[in-house]
């Protein structure tokens, strides 16, 4: 066992290294990669070799707020108001369905099971209906996790999003109103009034606290140039939202993505590549948060009748959420495959999950289920081992279900069109090439009659040797006496930096931005460097915009 005091930074190092590994193993055998960092977490965490060990997954636990809080932040930019007005009532209706009928039947059957275990009514009833509580909620993290790995866009998407973002919300009421309930059945000194305005604060304090965070970060944006600069300020408000919420008590998810919320609604053009950045930023912090989400797990010392109450809550859970949201979306007549696939999109379940269930074994830890078990203990392992089978199961649905939508791929970026090019589809071939033994005058001559700043020169034998740009006549420009008897082999800048045509066109941009260069000779391969013609970053933007445009018009 590594010394925690010791270890986090090689604990963060493996988890970070290990989770990008194991992503990059899975998406091989076309698996979504958020699997590869849960069982990394696994190998490493308590349920493995135990090189993570409770202690320092608690010292690790502001991390996971923080985690939280990006996945919240990320969500609410994705939530725009013209969305939210024309599709409002159905991703209400969906909402109600899937996260309720999930509640009941979750809090029927593990009241059922417990009973018949226990024989004590009221503690399964409080049991049951804390296990339903935390049933109706979906993990966002793994869920954007995915759609954002298969660029996923259209209906289905944008619903799928929408739900996962408003869940936590209506999993906080159902959780603070369900331990409510439970509390005074086991004879509890609270009152479901005094829990429903509890629940009422928390979750109107989380939206009041984003909001005004909000607002202040879209005067930043409003005023600032500097778009690094931006994000980090964006980074700071985020981390004191979270730490606010902590200390207030209210939910971190809500109020974070309240903050994006504001900003995604308020600078809609503006902050466009803010929340791009903070993705890019947000990277290894999710990587590492489903490692920890993937340590955290262990399986040992459960009870027989436990993976009964598993199985139920996975059976029962799943089938609310299809069934809810199948229900929502055929009474407000949503897109038929909003309707089909809606449900397969919810199945994950995560932080939020063990967040409410650690704060439910807080709550209801003392009440004894007979034979040395508590009721908080059973909360514990029944959430864990069912987040550990939904996790498993939830990516892959949320993939399959995008897939059969037809919408997986279709938010394409110029990244994307760029990474599948190579420079052969993007290639002028029609340029006028420089002979070593051309004169300047001729050289001139070419230049006036071409679009480009930088021709190809080549020898004797037609092959490439180096380039003239337009830099290298300008000292000549006023002695156009020299032009006679000056070679163009006299000016060329010799370089290594030529293109070839196989060449993955990320790779050959890649080489132009480092050189400051919009334009380069291309030649047919590194042994046969006959001129092939001219990469011209100007006329790459445009390809790839054509393209981008026409897949939104097959769309």
């Amino acid at each position: 066992m590594l010394n925690p005091q010791s270890s986090i930074l090689f604990i963060l190092g493996i988890g970070v290294f290990g989770g990008i590994a194991g992503a990059w193993f899975f998406q091989k055998i076309k698996v979504p990669q958020v699997l590869g960092y849960l069982v990394i977490g696994i190998i490493i965490g308590k349920s493995g070799m135990h090189l993570i060990d409770s202690d320092i997954i608690d010292s690790l636990k502001d991390f996971n707020y923080f985690a939280l809080g990006i996945i919240g932040f990320l969500v609410g930019g994705e939530l725009h108001g013209s969305t939210m007005k024309k599709y409002g009532k159905q991703f209400s209706a969906i909402l109600f369905g899937e996260g309720v009928l999930a509640f009941t039947l979750v809090t029927i059957a593990i009241s059922l099971v417990l009973y018949i275990f226990t024989g004590n009514f009221s503690a399964s009833l409080a049991g049951g209906i804390v296990f339903g509580a935390i049933a109706s909620a979906t993990d966002p993290a793994s869920t954007m996790a995915v759609l954002w790995e298969y660029r996923s866009k259209g209906v289905l998407t944008t619903t799928i999003i929408a739900i996962v973002a408003l869940d936590d919300a209506l999993a906080m009421t159902l959780y603070g109103l369900g331990t409510g309930v439970a509390q005074i059945i086991i004879g509890g000194d609270t009152s479901i009034w005094e829990q429903a305005l509890r629940v009422s604060v928390e979750l109107l304090g989380a939206v009041a606290l984003g909001g005004a965070a909000g607002f202040f970060m879209n005067l930043i944006i409003r005023f600032s140039s500097d778009k690094n600069r931006t994000m980090i300020f964006t980074i700071g408000t985020l981390l004191i939202v979270i730490s606010l919420s902590l200390m207030l008590n209210i939910d971190v998810i809500l109020a974070s993505m309240t903050l994006g919320i504001v900003i995604t609604n308020m600078a809609p053009n503006r902050s466009k590549e803010l929340f791009s950045l903070v993705k890019n930023f947000a990277s290894p912090i999710y990587v590492l948060f489903f490692v920890l989400v993937g340590a955290r797990l262990t399986l040992e010392n459960m009870p027989g009748f436990l993976w009964i109450i598993v199985g139920l809550y996975v059976l029962f859970r799943s089938g609310g959420k299809m069934f809810g949201a199948w229900m929502g979306a055929k009474l407000t007549k949503a897109d038929p495959v909003v309707q089909k696939y809606t449900g397969m999109g919810l199945f994950a379940q995560g932080g939020v999950a063990i967040g409410l269930a650690i704060m439910a074994s807080q709550h209801l830890g003392e009440l004894s289920l007979g034979n040395g078990i508590n009721l908080g203990d059973i909360i514990i392992s029944g959430v864990t081992a069912t987040t550990f089978i939904v996790q498993v199961i939830g990516p892959s649905m949320v993939k399959i279900a995008i897939k059969l939508a037809g919408e997986s791929g279709k938010n394409i970026t110029e990244e994307d069109v760029i990474a599948k090019w190579k420079v052969s589809d993007v290639l002028d071939t029609m340029v006028p090439v420089v002979k070593k033994s051309d004169s300047v005058k001729n050289v001139v001559g070419l230049f006036s009659e071409s679009k480009y700043f930088c021709l190809p020169v080549t020898d004797q034998k037609n092959r490439t040797v180096g380039m003239i740009t337009m830099n290298d006549l300008k000292e000549l420009m006023i002695s156009q006496d020299t032009w006679e008897w000056i070679l163009a082999e006299d000016i060329l800048t010799e370089t290594s930096d030529i293109l070839t045509k196989e060449m993955p066109l990320e790779e050959a941009i890649t080489i132009l931005r480092q050189l400051g260069r919009e334009q380069l000779p291309v030649v047919e391969s590194e042994s046969n460097r006959v001129p092939a013609g001219i990469l011209d970053t100007r006329v790459v933007r445009k390809l790839v915009n054509n393209e981008i445009v026409g897949v939104k018009q097959v769309e």
